[in-house]
């Protein structure tokens, strides 16, 4: 259940704010002029992508054509022979 607080409240105590959603997961409902504008609320965890996902992504996505390999050898050899570094071995 969502507590409601005034937007000056919630300016005045911050801290206090972010402190109470971050340890103890509440949610507080922004009022301004007695109408609701936002809320204050815990996000969902992020997670690491998992191998699931991965097939997920790949099944999804197009695979290149087969003159994808000769359209970067031509790249490739359009590209400018590097100078030497600027910078000292």
């Amino acid at each position: 259940m969502s507590q409601r607080v005034t937007a000056t409240e919630a300016a005045r105590n911050f801290s206090e704010f972010l402190n109470r959603v971050r340890y103890g997961g509440e949610t507080f409902v922004i009022l301004r002029g007695g109408e609701a504008v936002g809320q204050l609320a815990p996000v969902e965890p992020s997670r690491a992508p998992t191998l699931r996902d991965l097939v997920r992504f790949l099944e999804q996505t197009e695979w290149p054509d087969d003159q994808f390999g000769s359209d970067l050898e031509a790249i490739q050899a359009e590209q400018l022979p590097p100078g030497e570094s600027p910078w000292p071995t």
